[in-house]
Order: structure tokens, then sequence, then C-alpha cells
């Protein structure tokens, strides 16, 4: 039984946020995190730039690992400092991905206008480069369906962190779009998001960490870590009503299909 964590951060702006010598946390290096995930059976990691500093660290790491990928793009937050820089990083052989990109208006960290530029420059992007695209949407479902209208759905998109409810699932699916879940959908409040996995058809579904962050239960309030991609496969299967075994089989047999870049 193995796992892929279709969304994690190893660059070492986010790495190092996981506790030094905190063996539960991964160990704080990179090799300690990355064997305590394949001792948990996480047989591949895509690891996600959220601006041109950690999209080329993304790289770094990805060259390093036969299992692990990279995406580059620019955050929503990030937005406001442009692209520079990243079209060139596309050519890399260990690239996956455009992304993560997309709207926080939660935030506002770069004024809006900013973002949906940077928004739809990126999906242009993943159209030109026959790349995925990998989408960051909060508090601004309306206005991301909307850049996406526009500029053209990528033939391979993914909602990753999805914290919609069931209307939002049916948008994404209609659009063709894979839902990516992470450590959110064990939250006891988080009832919307458990709907939304229990509706989404099975070729759709997809199992993330978004490490260091969202850590699932039992483990909230800890550093999360590319290990627990299983604790949250392991819910999701509960939830539908599957063996284990044949979400994780299922799962991996999605990334394969959204990021053919890890096949």
């Amino acid at each position: 039984m193995t796992w892929t964590d279709t969304h994690c951060h190893l660059d070492a702006r986010y790495r190092d946020e996981i506790q030094l010598g905190d063996r539960e946390n991964g160990g704080g290096t990179l090799d300690a995190i990355i064997h305590s995930a394949r001792a948990a059976g996480v047989e591949r990691f895509i690891t996600v730039g959220c601006d041109l500093t950690s999209s080329r660290e993304c790289i770094d790491v990805a060259s390093h690992y036969d299992d692990v990928w990279a995406t580059v793009g620019v955050h929503p937050h990030e937005a406001e400092g442009g692209l520079d820089g990243i079209v060139e990083l596309l050519s890399s052989p260990k690239v996956v991905a455009v992304g993560e990109a997309g709207l926080d208006f939660y935030y506002d960290h770069s004024p809006r206008d900013a973002q949906r530029e940077v928004f739809g420059s990126q999906i242009q992007m993943a159209h030109q480069h026959d790349l995925p695209l990998v989408i960051h949407t909060r508090d601004a479902w309306d206005d991301t369906f909307d850049v996406l209208a526009a500029e053209g759905v990528p033939k391979r998109t993914i909602f990753h962190c999805f914290t919609g409810g069931p209307d939002e699932a049916r948008r994404c699916l209609d659009i063709g779009a894979f839902l990516s879940f992470s450590g959110i959908v064990t939250f006891k409040n988080a009832t919307d998001v458990a709907e939304a996995a229990r509706l989404c058809p099975a070729d759709r579904l997809l199992v993330e960490t978004d490490s260091p962050y969202l850590a699932p239960v039992p483990h909230r309030g800890k550093k999360n870590q590319p290990a627990y991609v299983a604790e949250i496969g392991r819910f999701v299967a509960d939830l539908r009503g599957v063996p284990v075994v044949e979400l994780a089989g299922q799962t991996s047999h999605n990334a394969s299909a959204a990021f053919p870049g890890i096949a």
C-alpha cells in the first residue's frame, strides 16, 4: 500500500518550520522527513513553489531525490511581486506543474487586481507548456471560476487543499478538475469538506498534506509532514466506506493522471 503526497513544501523556508530534532515531526532534516514518509508508505512527493525563490529551491530538492518532483509558480500572497523568472524554470525536467496559483481574498496580502492578473498569466503558462495547474483559492470561488472561464481551464487542473463544500466541489468537477484533500478533512468542524470528499468521483480524488501546515487529527497543532498523508488517506477511505488499500491505489493512480510527469 503506497501513497502520493501531491502537495507539500520541502523547500528550506517551509521545511525549517519543522523543529530540528523532533523525531515525531520527521527530525527536521530533509533526509529525515523523506525517510519518515517512505516508512509510512509514501512513494512520491510533489514539492510546491510559491514564488521565484521557493520554486528554485523546489527544483533543487527534486533534483536530489528520484521520488520528488517540483512545481513552480507564484502564490496569490506573492502576486504583487509578479512572475519574473518563473517561465525560465518550466524547462526543468523535474517540474511537473504550474502553481500554486490562484486567489486569496481572505488575507489579501496582494492587491486583488494583481492576484487576478498573475493567476491569469499562470493559467496561460499551463496552456502554453502543456502542464497541469495547481490552484489555491480562499474566499474567492466566484472570481476563481471567472478567471478560469476567461483564460480556459487547463486539461489537468487541481484544486489543492480543497476547502469548499458540495456546491463548490460540483463546480470544480463540472470543469473537469481534480479535488485534493488535506488534513482539513479530518477536522471536526469541516463537515462540508468531508461531504465533498464523499461525493467526489473516485477518479478525481487526490490526497495531500500541504506540510508543514494543517496537520491532520490526531496531530493537529503540530507541524505537519508528508508521512501524515497516509493518515489523511485512511480518514477519507473511512468517509467513503472503501478499503484503505483501495483508496491508496486509486489516489496514486489519479496522481499519475493529474501529474503525468511523475508517472
